[in-house]
Order: C-alpha cells, then structure tokens, then sequence
C-alpha cells in the first residue's frame, strides 16, 4: 500500500490544488484556441504600454554591477532615492527607516515573522486580494476579516473592526487604495485606525502599491511618515513604474521612536538571512523611479479613458452599475444577482468570450460583482463591457 503523500508535507501547505471551475474553463479555452477578451489582466508589461527600452537598460549598465557589497537594509542609494519618492509624494520618510525586499510579498512574510507566533491574528479588509491567504499560511498565522461597507462609497467598518480584534490580534492590514474596490481610507479613517492601534498595541500594516494612481489628480495622504503607532508601509515599483519584473519592493518603517527602533534592528536580522533583492536592480533602482512618470501617465490616461467608456455604456442601461471607486487599477460592477459570481463569469466566458473576475475571488459576500481590470487596452475593454452589458438585456 503506497503510503499517504500528505505526510511528507507541513498542514501549513495543505490547500486545495484544484482548479477552480472558472480557471479550468478558461484553460480548456486557451487549449481550444478560442478567442478571448481578457478583461482582467493586469500585469502592465502585457497590456500595450510603451517603456523607454534604451533607458532602463542603460540603468543596468554600472560600474558596480559586478561588486557585491551586501547591505541588509538595501544600498544607500536605493533607499535614498526612495525616500526621495515619498517626498515627493508630500511624505517625510527618512532612508534608515527603508528596508528593500524582492517584493511586496517578501515584505509581507518579513513583517508577518517579526510580529506573530504561529497562530497568532491579522486583521485583513475584506474585500480584498485573495494572495493575503496564501501568504499568511505561509508564516502560521491566522487572518480575521473586517469589513468595508458601501454606502455611496468604501469606508471601513469600524463596529466590525472592533468586534474583529482579540488577546492575539498583532497586526491590522489596510490596503490604500483597496485592491480591487479602489477605496482610499480617508484622513479622519487613517487617525482612527492608528488610533485603533496604538491603544491595542498592534501594528499597522499599510499595503500602498497602488498610492500613486488617484483619479483626483492629487497626492493621497501616505501611511508613511505617521508616527501614532508602530507602522509598516509597503510599497515597490511593481506597480509605481510598471515594472513587476524588476522584483525590487521596500517596507518603510514609521511610529514611535523606540517601537521603530526596535522593529528595524530586527527586520534587519531578517533581511540579512536572505539578502534577497539583487544588486543590478538596487543600482538602476534610483533611474528606474526617476523615469516612473512615463508609464504613471500612460496608465492614468488609459485609466480614466476606460472609466469614461465604462461609465457611457452603463449609462445606456439600467440593470448595471458601477460602485465608486477612487483610484488603483480596477472597477467593481454591480450585476444581477441571478445566479452565483463564478456561474455567471464562466457563463460570460463561454457564451460572450469574455473573461471577468467573479465578485467571490475577492471575498465579496454577496453575488452580484465582477471585477474589471482598467489598465487593458482600451478598444478591447469597450467590446468586452459591451458583449457583458447585452448579456444581462
């Protein structure tokens, strides 16, 4: 008798490896060699941008680039130029509070490990991004949703937020702007939340990946240079230049002095055991963010073009909509609730050759949502809204 495989393996990675319908009906698409209107990519170097090739490889070509001089917080330079960012971004963030990581990921599971023993709690904005799960599974630790409610926009929560916490809450996430509701916390929400932390004793962990991409055309207030309680703001050029592939991510420390202290001289401990972020892209990391505004008007312009495509054919109709949002890379349409979100994403796939996300990926309670990538190109995001708009007359 062949001996069970699960015992070779930690609980801790005992998740369903399945396919879910939608991804294995999307698949058996492809394989077909069906057509396809993917209306949720998001990942910027496949969705028609133009990049500055000569440039950014140019940033690669240093005279250092052969010298390992490992630093556990990152090089100078790079977080310098980092600290130069957020300034401009109207946030005083000092370089020794930076610490460089390969990505936000890595940025998260260092946090995670400095903060929480196996079991302990985070508490996590639902909706959300579904890769929250994986990643504390990876670190043992338990996440506990709190809720952003809808009324004419995103807020927080708060009954529920409080209702939420325990003995072994550690950490509170907030994503800024949310990921995929665009929700950006606002002033009075971001003094109640690191108010809610400080009198806890908890962290604050802020997710700012898509800070820069605000549909009002003005710097939101970052979570960066707050110093009510013990801070983690993560960000990288993932998304600020449109750089997935580069892998080069940051955490920036803020809150009382003697917390924050304390937190870097152990994530620096951290960090050295890996050492993870290559030296070619700290070295280009300063030209890389320097040249970030190509691709950040790029996007915004594209961004905004789709929205108002968007916002003119649902003005056409009455049975959909599209809730608020105020920035990030996605939109949240509102549908009839007349079948499941994963029934009718694959019903849309099928019939109309249209791939959404449904509304459950991102812990959506209710039926009734599909999410839309904004940075698709914008003749096939009008067809795709199109053909799923004449699904529902």
């Amino acid at each position: 008798m062949a001996p069970d495989p699960r015992k070779f393996f930690a609980h801790r990675t005992s998740w369903n490896l399945e396919e879910n319908r939608l991804s294995r009906a999307l698949a058996e698409r492809r394989t077909a060699g069906k057509p396809i209107l993917d209306l949720v990519r998001s990942n910027p170097t496949e969705c028609g941008f133009t990049y500055e090739q000569q440039s950014i490889q140019g940033a690669f070509e240093h005279g250092e680039l052969l010298r390992y001089q490992p630093d556990p917080r990152g090089m100078r330079r790079a977080r310098q130029a980092i600290a130069a960012y957020y300034l401009q971004q109207q946030a005083r963030v000092d370089e020794d509070d930076l610490l460089l990581t390969s990505g936000t990921s890595e940025a998260y599971s260092f946090v995670f490990r400095l903060l929480c023993n196996p079991g302990d709690e985070v508490l996590i904005p639902s909706p959300s991004y579904p890769l929250f799960d994986f990643l504390a599974d990876l670190c043992d630790v338990k996440l506990v949703r709190y809720w952003l409610l809808y009324d004419h926009g995103w807020q927080v929560d708060f009954s529920a937020l409080t209702a939420a916490a325990s003995e072994r809450t550690r950490a509170l996430i907030v994503v800024h702007p949310n990921n995929p509701t665009g929700h950006y916390t606002c002033e009075a929400e971001q003094k109640r939340l690191l108010h809610f932390c400080a009198e806890r004793g908890i962290a604050l962990i802020a997710d700012e990946v898509f800070l820069d991409f605000s549909l009002s055309g003005s710097p939101e207030n970052s979570f960066a240079s707050g110093n009510d309680a013990l801070t983690f703001t993560l960000s990288g050029i993932s998304k600020i230049c449109g750089m997935p592939q580069m892998k080069l991510a940051w955490i920036a420390v803020s809150g009382p002095a003697e917390q924050k202290r304390d937190a870097l001289a152990r994530l620096e401990v951290i960090a050295d055991a890996y050492l993870s972020v290559g030296t070619p892209v700290q070295l280009a990391g300063p030209t890389l963010l320097a040249m970030r505004m190509s691709f950040h008007g790029q996007a915004m312009t594209r961004i905004r073009a789709n929205l108002r495509e968007l916002d003119e054919q649902l003005s056409r109709q009455s049975v959909c909509n599209r809730l608020s949002c105020g920035g990030g890379w996605s939109a949240v349409l509102r549908v009839p609730a007349t079948q499941s979100d994963e029934d009718l994403a694959i019903a849309l796939l099928t019939k109309a050759e249209v791939h959404l996300h449904p509304g459950h990926f991102y812990d959506f309670v209710q039926s009734g949502h599909l999410v839309v990538s904004l940075i698709v190109p914008e003749q096939e995001l009008a067809e795709g809204i199109r053909r799923t708009l004449a699904h529902f007359s």
